[in-house]
């Protein structure tokens, strides 16, 4: 286990959630989210993203998308607004 996933281990624990956090599945995710964020928007929307994110997973949480379709949908804001700044 690397550092990382001893990391949101322990913070899943802290905060009392862990059964719902899967290291293998939140890293990729959020790591992949966040640099797309911060590449196509700015550095610091990243973080300010990934917290809404995190929002919109707790309110829809066994009533709306996931993660992984909430991250995509976040995914196609960002190309759309690169798109529209004429970036590739």
């Amino acid at each position: 286990m690397s550092t990382l996933d001893d990391w949101i281990d322990e913070v899943a624990r802290e905060l009392g959630i862990e059964e719902l956090v899967d290291p293998e599945v939140v890293t990729p995710l959020v790591l992949d989210m966040t640099k797309d964020v911060a590449h196509g928007v700015a550095r610091p929307a990243a973080p300010i993203t990934a917290y809404l994110l995190g929002l919109a997973v707790g309110r829809s949480a066994g009533s709306g998308p996931a993660e992984p379709e909430l991250a995509q949908g976040l995914a196609d804001l960002v190309a759309a607004r690169a798109r529209d700044r004429g970036q590739p």
